[in-house]
């Protein structure tokens, strides 16, 4: 293979690799009919009938890319049935990611916005998409990173969470983005309704781990933005350079807290080469790899990067380990109601239980 080959190799490799959207899930499709006029008119630079497509990532909002001949833009809308209070906000999701884009680069541009249920049966918006890799349970296909690589992919991504945590909200006017002071509080009232209000039949009554939590809110707390989803399946990665961060994606639960609780939101996602089977079957992000830091390491890089003082990182690991099992009950009661048929979701009870052993096993760890 000569170099012109070589590289003409390398690059359909990137091609395929970047990410795309899939057919659009059964009884998910959007009435272009009434949208597209509206879209045509609030863009102004796109025309024609665009393509639409469904990313199959996400167990919330639904997803969609919308492909014009001029460019392609996504749209996000609230899922059908049943929402709990203040979750699927798209107005809110909206405003946030408009108000941050000036003072937090990874943002994308938000173009438009509507809340008028009679065009699609639910409020939405329109934003810029950003083009290229989304690492999800694996690296797309045909990237590799060797063990170094894959350490620079974890740092940056974990310095773009700190460079998150680091942005002054006062000075940028962002104040109005949650209550701030009392957060934690907040959040330990509000998941522990969630989770009850969400339990089937099938899934514990969990009071031990929401007794444990109420007793043992941290006497400090910092207040900062918080992202609140952050995860390598919610990152867009540079195509010519997948070590280097495009874009985080997914702002629905951004707020006023803790960073500290934003760090235990991430780990609960975070599978680690030494984890047990289920762990290991739930994995969502290639967290695994080599070169990839631990649960304990991520811990400590962020505290050195921060300055932050933490005796006991129990109270947060715990937490976010339990607020996993709400979101994950919410999504089962959904599919336990009837009110999607999405088969992914169908035994997302049997993690319910896991999380809440976690969570339990975390508790007894942190008291011997």
């Amino acid at each position: 293979m000569n170099q012109a080959d070589n590289l003409d190799a390398q690059s359909n490799t990137k091609n395929t690799a970047i990410d795309t959207a899939g057919n659009v899930r059964r009884g998910e499709e959007l009435d272009l009919q009434k949208l597209n006029p509206w879209l045509v008119e609030q863009l102004g630079d796109v025309s024609g009938i665009p393509e639409v497509t469904q990313y199959s990532g996400g167990a919330s909002n639904w997803t969609y890319c919308l492909v014009y001949p001029e460019k392609e833009v996504i749209l996000r809308r609230a899922p059908k049935g049943t929402k709990a209070k203040g979750a699927h906000d798209m107005g809110r999701e909206y405003r946030l990611q408009k108000a941050l884009k000036p003072v937090y680069p990874y943002v994308p541009e938000m173009l438009a916005h509507s809340d008028d249920d009679s065009l699609i049966g639910s409020e939405f918006y329109v934003m810029e998409k950003f083009t290229g890799l989304i690492p999800r349970k694996n690296l797309p296909r045909g990237v590799s990173l060797d063990k170094a690589q894959t350490r620079e992919l974890c740092l940056k991504a974990l310095d773009s969470l700190i460079e998150l945590h680091q942005v002054d909200y006062k000075a940028a006017n962002l104040e109005h983005l949650g209550k701030g002071v009392g957060y934690t509080q907040r959040q330990i009232e509000g998941w522990t309704a969630r989770y009850s209000k969400a339990k089937t039949w099938n899934v514990p009554k969990a009071k031990y781990v929401m007794n444990w939590l109420r007793n043992n809110i941290p006497a400090n707390e910092h207040i900062c933005i918080t992202h609140n989803d952050f995860r390598f399946d919610n990152l867009v990665l540079d195509a010519e350079q997948p070590t280097n961060i495009l874009g985080v994606l997914d702002w629905e639960l951004a707020t006023l807290g803790d960073p500290l609780m934003d760090l235990g939101n991430s780990l609960a996602y975070w599978v680690e080469a030494g984890d047990d089977r289920i762990a290991k079957g739930t994995r969502r992000q290639p967290t695994h790899l080599d070169g990839m830091l631990t649960r304990q390491e991520v811990i400590d890089y962020y505290l050195q990067k921060t300055g932050f003082k933490v005796d006991d990182f129990t109270f947060y690991e715990v937490y976010g380990l339990f607020r996993l099992a709400a979101i994950a009950q919410q999504i089962y009661y959904r599919y336990h109601h009837k009110q999607t048929d999405n088969p992914a979701f169908k035994n997302i009870w049997f993690f319910v239980h896991y999380l809440l052993w976690r969570c339990k096993k975390a508790i007894k760890r942190g008291q011997s």
